[in-house]
């Protein structure tokens, strides 16, 4: 049973000139990273949140982006294609590599190898350690939206813009399924439930999809979760609930065992954002839920 939630916003967080499309968690569990329209790379941390800390800027939009702790590197994808390996320690070793003909939309690490997914349909696998392209190819014909990674079962699941999710094997790249249809428009979000069990998906549908990993990723509930195109899924770090963020500008809290709505975090009633809320990260510090929008703020929200 899911005890009666309440929900407190911490701070919000205004330095960014633009909207803001990423969230990641970057060298210490007290700190993250944010970027968007501007370009910036900005560096915040929960116990003095405001201001951030400038730690790199791009000369064009960033739709992804990525920390690979192991080797004190950030990752950002950009709306044109551009693969940026910034290197931290020594910034003059930055790389800028343009191997996506459209916009990067979700970049993942496995390992020493890192993943990016392209506005093309291009899949690419990259080497860490030598930053280096290893293999590329089409996976469809139109946009690769969002991936996610069960070690358990050493998959990659991709959701695109054909309405498809791809299920990938995570060492080889063979397909192992195809789930078309999988969404009535294109699939936005993608996540593998902690215990690798299910696998759920938000589309630009609006719905909000669970399939069950153990028979064949049949669908085990459907519903209209949201107003419009669902951004983003996140798991709670220790709670057995789910955060889901919309272009209808709210965050949704859901059950992870029910899979039943439990909490909306709305615009006027919870000093909620003003536009479509496009990313989300919940931290192991103190539990906070972080969410971005296009109305240029990053929000910090304690769950309670």
């Amino acid at each position: 049973m899911i005890p009666s939630i309440n929900i407190e916003k911490f701070a919000t967080l205004t330095g960014h000139n633009s909207s803001v499309f990423c969230l990641c968690p970057y060298d210490s569990p007290a700190n993250f990273l944010s970027a968007g329209g501007d370009g910036w790379i900005v560096a915040w941390n929960f116990n003095k949140p405001d201001p951030g800390r400038l730690i790199a800027k791009i000369d064009t939009q960033i739709f992804s982006l990525c920390y690979l702790s192991h080797k004190h590197l950030i990752v950002a994808g950009n709306m044109n294609g551009g693969v940026h390996w910034i290197d931290i320690r020594n910034p003059e070793n930055t790389l800028n590599i343009q191997n996506h003909q459209k916009g990067v939309f979700s970049i993942i690490n496995i390992g020493n190898s890192l993943f990016t997914a392209g506005g093309e349909g291009l899949l690419t696998k990259w080497d860490v350690p030598q930053q280096k392209r290893l293999e590329s190819f089409h996976l469809s014909n139109k946009s690769l939206r969002c991936m996610a990674y069960s070690q358990k079962r050493n998959e990659l699941a991709i959701g695109s813009s054909d309405q498809s999710i791809y299920i990938l094997n995570a060492q080889t790249l063979q397909i192992k399924k195809r789930l078309s249809d999988a969404h009535n428009n294109s699939v936005f979000s993608i996540r593998y439930t902690p215990d690798d069990r299910y696998l759920i998906s938000g589309g630009r549908d609006a719905y909000l999809r669970v399939r069950d990993t153990q028979n064949g990723f049949d669908e085990v509930s459907a519903q209209p979760a949201h107003w419009y195109t669902i951004n983003d899924i996140v798991f709670h770090p220790k709670a057995p609930i789910f955060a889901t963020a919309s272009r209808d500008k709210t965050i949704k809290i859901w059950s992870l065992e029910s899979f039943k709505l439990l909490k909306v975090i709305e615009t006027v009633r919870d000093q909620g954002h003003l536009n479509s809320v496009n990313r989300l990260y919940w931290s192991t510090h103190n539990n906070y839920l972080v969410s971005c929008s296009d109305d240029r703020s990053i929000a910090i929200w304690h769950i309670i």
